[in-house]
């Protein structure tokens, strides 16, 4: 008697070769080199089968920072900006759109949908113009706030900026300035906004795009000849931005010696090490030689340092008659003693009215979730920006 075999189901997960749960996760989790990037699969499938070799690669012939077809569907369905709008007509029914303002959004990949009109890209150097107009005409903008609106407005168009490059396969001097400025803007903006509302910003978002250009800047480095006057600069970004990381790491130590021993990426190889050995002192100490983008970068790692150090010594100096000047304590902590006072009673670490603490490991405790301000002790990174404007900072 023949019986027929029941045709073997496939789950989603093991269509196209797609790893197993394990493996998937681990993958899913690689914020460094080397990952496999979400995003920028889901843009080259929309690359057509035909368009897959290297002479076929689309190449934009938009002169403009946003598409005339674009424009025109926005303009008709109100979908602008309010920093799009021309001058005066932002209280018409129909507001028209500024040709020199408005800026190509960022569309998500869609079934149907033809992301490689040469009409609707625009070649690298207009996409250069166009990042320099974000930073300089928006960013930097004495008059357009609140700057939480100026984020979500310059990342939504970055990623715009982004996804024309992929597109295109942009590589090359512009591709570099392009990635380093969107570099240094998302790590401006992990600072600048922290502590915001969820609803107005972030931080994972803010980091998952942050990790996905400065992998693929680094990726830059390493394939690309020629002069890079600024990878000193950023590959000592990514090991304070990654501090601790064992990927970030492991980067930096199979960069060239000469590149190695740079001053930026020694400094950064110090603040990691002391990491590592959970040396907070050690850590707020080389933190003060950090110039402002750096400290950025490394900002938020400040409130597990503090942390740390308040635990170690609530260990090391527990005693009832054993006192610690405040003013000291204020310098390790590189705060001044009211912040310093406010961290240790966040704590549970007693400040006496003489300005003497007094440390006891039975009674440190963690602060309540959200009782704990970063933005609060942000001194150590605020003074050093001084007369830097956005435009500084940025452009590099």
């Amino acid at each position: 008697m023949n019986r027929r075999r029941a045709p073997r189901r496939i789950s989603h997960s093991q269509r196209r070769g797609a790893p197993a749960g394990g493996e998937w996760r681990q993958r899913s989790q690689e914020q460094w080199r080397g990952q496999e990037k979400p995003q920028v699969r889901a843009v080259e499938e929309e690359v057509r089968p035909g368009q897959q070799g290297k002479e076929n690669v689309p190449r934009g012939i938009c002169q403009s920072m946003c598409p005339a077809r674009e424009l025109q569907e926005r303009e008709s369905q109100n979908r602008l900006h309010r920093f799009e709008i021309l001058a005066g007509t932002a209280r018409d029914r129909h507001p028209r759109a500024d040709a020199l303002r408005a800026v190509k959004e960022y569309s998500r990949p869609a079934a149907g949908k033809d992301a490689t009109n040469p009409t609707d890209l625009r070649p690298p150097a207009v996409l250069l113009k166009t990042v320099c107009y974000l930073i300089d005409d928006v960013a930097a903008s004495p008059c357009l706030h609140p700057w939480t609106e100026v984020y979500s407005f310059v990342f939504d168009r970055l990623r715009g900026v982004k996804q024309d490059m992929i597109i295109q396969r942009v590589s090359g001097s512009n591709c570099v300035a392009i990635l380093e400025r969107t570099v240094r803007f998302l790590i401006y903006a992990s600072y600048r906004l922290c502590g915001e509302p969820l609803r107005l910003y972030d931080p994972r978002i803010n980091d998952t795009h942050l990790q996905e250009n400065l992998s693929w800047l680094l990726d830059c480095y390493a394939s690309e000849t020629g002069p890079h006057p600024n990878q000193e600069d950023f590959q000592a970004l990514g090991l304070l931005y990654n501090l601790g990381s064992t990927r970030a790491m492991q980067h930096i130590i199979e960069l060239p010696e000469r590149l190695r021993s740079t001053p930026a990426i020694t400094l950064a190889l110090s603040i990691n090490q002391a990491f590592l050995e959970r040396n907070p002192v050690r850590v707020l100490r080389f933190a003060k030689s950090l110039n402002f983008l750096q400290s950025c970068a490394l900002h938020r790692h400040l409130v597990s340092c503090r942390r740390d150090l308040l635990l170690i010594y609530s260990h090391g100096y527990s005693s009832r008659n054993c006192r610690f000047p405040l003013d000291r304590l204020s310098q390790l902590l590189a705060l001044d003693a009211s912040l310093t006072a406010r961290l240790c009673q966040a704590y549970g670490v007693e400040v006496t009215q003489e300005n003497q603490v007094v440390f006891s490991k039975a009674a440190f405790t963690e602060p309540e979730q959200g009782k704990l301000h970063c933005t609060l002790y942000h001194n150590i990174v605020a003074e050093k920006q001084k007369d830097l404007t956005i435009e500084n900072i940025i452009h590099g």
